[in-house]
């Protein structure tokens, strides 16, 4: 029968997403790993991919459409033999159970896909009693792992107490029929909703479940948020903080703005916040509200990087081409675990102390900026680190990183040299301590041994938060960071 095509959840803390633009249309034959969308998250607009294959029957949301809820049904995918019709009759169900609040009508939905699967049915059930796992159809069972639900937290409607397609639509709308503990998780009597691989995950990091705020549907804690909580602290949860109940559940076009009268100003066009900058201005605003900020500048000179840079792009491989900041960010992951107090961040409960240098890199793209991450960049080579840089800024500009590569990171640089800014001062990352701005290297007047020379030299500053990382521990890490980008050499002991 046919297969919904769920929003999917392509960012750590996407609970909603703009619907770009379609890469299919109807009629169209897709299979696993084809571009189905073009979908803005929080972060990034990224392309998504089929998971199954099949026709698609019916897109059930436009180009355009903002506020789409993550596991909303976005379009209907039809197996080999079934015909339009069936997408129609999926389409029509969709739509009459979005209204329902889980009285009679939705269940009547399913005997069609409980009748063509009994006998399928009727053969694995001995083995699921015996393994105590819940009785579902197999529409179900996709459903649920789609939209991220526990079956055996489920109240089963179907017949011989089988979970079927209206306890899932119901479960992600938070009916009648939804567990329990779907109402517990947004604040009910107490019982706390999450999947078995968020509970796990929360017993090993030692994270209480009840101070975690769920992102699944309907409030459930799922593995993403345990993620959160593990990279931002249980403090940052409050940011994240699921929209209100009152908000539509179907989403509309996003409607024509009214310009505001701004008088003295000469005519406009007023440009719709995207999701990328809507979350920049977000976060940022809170990082200069919230965390104190003070900053340090040091002047290193790159001569000796310079000719040291020359000489190993004049003998590297074809295709390899390393950069200044491929240095920078080789300097600055050595000198973090040369001074690992450097390497922290601040939560009410305490100091994160990381044990990695990943550094995040700041990359502009369309309407906003990125930040990719090299992992354990101490462990790796300059030439590693360039290749490994090149590919994460050239995907970051066409939408196609995933979220592990750019969610996370301890340290983060920003590097304005190659637009000739000689020195600023960056805003820092939250949940991270610091963040290195670098300017470009030019040619100025030095002192050396007493007489006046000329040399090229880069001005970085470190912008600190206070609360993880004091003046003298910042300066630790700049006297560190310097002799390195000043001497390479020393990045090898």
């Amino acid at each position: 029968m046919p297969t919904q095509i769920l929003m999917p959840a392509l960012s750590p803390t996407m609970e909603e997403g703009n619907l770009v633009k379609w890469l299919v249309k109807e009629g169209d034959t897709v299979k696993a790993g084809d571009l189905l969308a073009e979908i803005e998250t929080d972060k990034a607009t990224m392309e998504f991919e089929a998971v199954d294959e099949g026709v698609v029957g019916k897109l059930l949301v436009a180009e355009g459409t903002e506020g789409v809820k993550v596991n909303a049904p976005i379009a209907v995918l039809l197996a080999e033999g079934e015909d339009a019709p069936a997408a129609e009759d999926t389409a029509a169900e969709d739509t009459a159970g979005g209204k329902d609040a889980g009285g009679a009508s939705a269940p009547a939905a399913e005997p069609e896909a409980a009748s063509a699967t009994k006998g399928a049915e009727e053969k694995s059930a001995p083995a699921a009693k015996a393994k105590g796992e819940a009785k579902a159809t197999p529409l179900a069972r996709r459903m649920a792992a789609q939209a991220g639900l526990d079956l055996g937290a489920l109240t089963p409607t179907g017949p011989g107490g089988k979970i079927v397609k209206a306890d899932i639509e119901r479960a992600m709308r938070g009916g009648s029929n939804a567990p329990a503990g779907a109402a517990a998780a947004a604040g009910g009597n107490g019982r706390l909703f999450a999947s078995p691989l968020a509970r796990r995950m929360a017993k090993e990091a030692e994270l209480p479940l009840e101070r975690i705020d769920g992102s699944g549907p309907n409030g459930r804690i799922i593995r993403r948020d345990i993620e959160r909580v593990q990279r931002d602290g249980l403090p940052a949860l409050a940011e994240d903080a699921a929209p209100a109940a009152s908000e539509a559940e179907t989403p509309a076009a996003q409607p024509k703005l009214d310009k505001p009268e701004l008088a003295g100003l000469p005519d406009y066009e007023l440009v719709p916040h995207t999701g990328i900058r809507k979350t920049i201005a977000r976060r940022l605003t809170a990082s200069k509200q919230t965390v104190p900020h003070f900053y340090m500048t040091v002047d290193v000179e790159l001569d000796t990087l310079l000719e040291t840079r020359k000489q190993i792009n004049a003998n590297a491989p074809e295709g390899v081409k390393v950069s200044v900041n491929d240095f920078v960010i080789k300097a600055a992951a050595m000198a973090l675990m040369r001074v690992p107090d450097a390497n922290a961040a601040y939560v009410d409960e305490g100091l994160l102390k990381f044990t990695s240098a990943d550094i995040s890199v700041a990359v502009a793209i369309p309407g906003g900026l990125i930040t990719p991450i090299i992992r354990e960049a101490h462990k790796k080579g300059l030439a590693d680190i360039s290749a490994e840089m090149a590919d994460l800024a050239k995907r970051a500009r066409e939408g196609k990183l995933r979220p592990m590569e750019f969610t996370g990171g301890t340290f983060s640089i920003s590097n304005l040299g190659m637009f000739g800014i000689k020195q600023f001062d960056a805003v820092i990352n939250p949940p991270q301590g610091a963040i290195l701005a670098v300017g470009a290297g030019e040619q100025r007047p030095v002192v050396k041994n007493g007489a006046l020379a000329v040399a090229t030299v880069m001005s970085c500053t470190l912008s600190v938060d206070h609360r993880a990382i004091d003046g003298a521990l910042g300066a630790e890490f700049l006297a560190a960071f310097k002799p390195m980008i000043e001497n390479p050499a020393l990045m090898l002991l």
